[in-house]
């Protein structure tokens, strides 16, 4: 399981779910360009010391990171967004897929939707526009690991 940032607007968010990456034991991908410099400098502050155990890998563009991403057929892209019709809870999260969330300002553009595998949606209270993309993601990250077995304290046991 992999998270991936697409062209990221905030750095503090991107720490965070940097330091979520962490914590949980996944990859992160970044799909630059970013609203920021995107550098171990701009991460530090929200990640503190946890960047160091995270493994980053960083795309110039989304058309390099899908033409990656596609060599491994295995591999699903599932776009958190506010334009899906599945609710993340109802969705069966494979081992291998990677999540993708949107720009904090602007979502995804409709190549990347179209490029998606599937996409899911946080059911929110009617008139409220989204939910911060760092919560979110712990969110989402939360139920695909839960359904997969993949959390580290499962690991350990098995």
């Amino acid at each position: 399981m992999r998270i991936a940032l697409y062209e990221p607007d905030i750095p503090q968010n991107t720490g965070t779910i940097l330091r979520l990456a962490a914590c949980l034991g996944l990859a992160v991908d970044i799909i630059e360009p970013a609203g920021f410099a995107v550098s171990d400098r701009a991460f530090r502050r929200a990640s503190l010391d946890y960047l160091d155990h995270v493994s980053i890998e960083r795309h110039q563009s989304f058309s390099q990171f899908d033409e990656n991403f596609r060599k491994n057929d295995a591999n699903r892209l599932i776009i958190l967004t506010t334009k899906a019709e599945i609710p993340y809870t109802e969705f069966q999260f494979s081992p291998d897929d990677t999540l993708l969330l949107g720009r904090e300002s602007a979502g995804v553009p409709d190549n990347v939707h179209k490029a998606a595998d599937a996409r899911i949606i946080i059911p929110m209270t009617k008139n409220l526009r989204s939910i911060n993309v760092a919560a979110a993601a712990a969110m989402v990250v939360g139920e695909a690991l839960r359904q997969t077995g993949q959390f580290p304290h499962q690991q350990n046991l098995a």
